[in-house]
């Protein structure tokens, strides 16, 4: 096995990249990795003990994150992300690993890896982590602003192989996020998107409402990309602004402090469990590749993780399951 790794993508590259890069090399030495960005910064940040699985492929350009997507792709021939696509496009890396701009990567898995056939549109998957502690696969959450009924059909069906072999979850449950729990709620979309997947070959939850979806409902969650980013967008914002409220209130006065400090394991383990670093990356589903979107912020151990996902991808044969389940439904219809 072995992935590309975008080494210049991302907030804090290449330095917490390669940092990443050579954890999961240790962890993972039957793997090889691929360091694909400017030789010089990379060795640097290597140093004289790098793990021997590890190689480094020299690129010249970078993908910025103000880059138009498409335009970057198209230009940027030997950006360290293009290249590291290019290398799964060609057969010399089964996947690839980035946490540059989001845009650009998903416009290099349609333009540079390809979709899978019978795919008609990808989907950007995150995982979201629940208030029982569980966690939960949405998508699509941004690679497709607008969505029709069959799409929303496909990202369960997709999104349903993946979470059983990636993310261990026997029978997922499949909810569809909507306005109202009850049959026959939302718009046009949503009431097609609900007839096809309540027949679908997996486990239908039935409509979730936007309330309920952190509650241990559904183990996955449909939404058209435009919906779906709104909302990871929005909880991403309140859970920072309530660790900030949280930590006004707790320093204010002496008193405050003293019921900070009694406090303090539940609010961390409670913290802990909404910490992106331990959930890895957003694989970008329908593509025919592991493409894996790490946080732009990423640390040395969020990106490990990332890496991690796409090894149990490839070790899950993803790709096959959700062809083999296609053709099964392509069949029936």
């Amino acid at each position: 096995m072995k992935i590309a790794i975008d080494a210049m993508g991302g907030d804090n590259a290449p330095d917490a990249i390669v940092a990443g890069t050579v954890l999961a090399a240790r962890e993972n030495p039957a793997v090889t990795l691929v360091l694909v960005g400017d030789e010089n910064a990379i060795k640097r940040c290597l140093g004289q003990d790098a793990p021997r699985n590890i190689e480094v492929v020299h690129t010249t350009e970078v993908i910025e994150a103000e880059d138009e997507p498409v335009r970057a792709v198209r230009r940027k021939k030997d950006a360290s992300m293009v290249v590291a696509a290019r290398m799964v496009k060609e057969g010399q890396a089964d996947g690839v690993v980035s946490a540059g701009n989001t845009g650009a990567l998903m416009a290099a898995g349609l333009l540079v890896v390809g979709r899978i056939r019978d795919i008609d549109r990808p989907a950007l998957a995150s995982v979201w982590p629940t208030m029982g502690g569980k966690a939960m696969l949405v998508l699509d959450v941004g690679a497709n602003m607008d969505a029709e009924a069959n799409h929303l059909y496909q990202y369960a069906l997709m999104a349903n192989v993946y979470a059983k072999v990636v993310l261990g979850m026997p029978e997922p449950r499949i909810g569809l996020l909507n306005v109202g729990s009850e049959p026959g709620k939302g718009d046009k979309l949503r009431k097609e998107a609900y007839g096809l997947l309540e027949n679908g070959p997996f486990r239908f939850a039935g409509n979730i409402e936007a309330r309920e979806a952190l509650n241990d409902r559904c183990d996955v969650l449909v939404a058209d990309g435009f919906t779906g980013n709104n909302m990871l967008k929005l909880i991403e914002g309140f859970g920072l602004g309530l660790f900030d409220q949280l930590k006004r209130i707790f320093l204010a006065n002496t008193l405050s402090k003293l019921a900070a400090a009694v406090l303090k394991p539940g609010l961390t383990a409670f913290k802990k469990r909404f910490d992106y670093t331990e959930y890895g990356g957003a694989p970008l589903l329908g593509i025919d590749g592991a493409v894996i979107k790490a946080h732009g912020s990423s640390n040395d151990r969020a990106f490990q993780m990332a890496i991690t996902q796409a090894i149990r991808f490839l070790d899950g044969n993803v790709l096959e399951q959700i062809r083999t389940d296609l053709t099964k439904t392509t069949e029936t219809v």
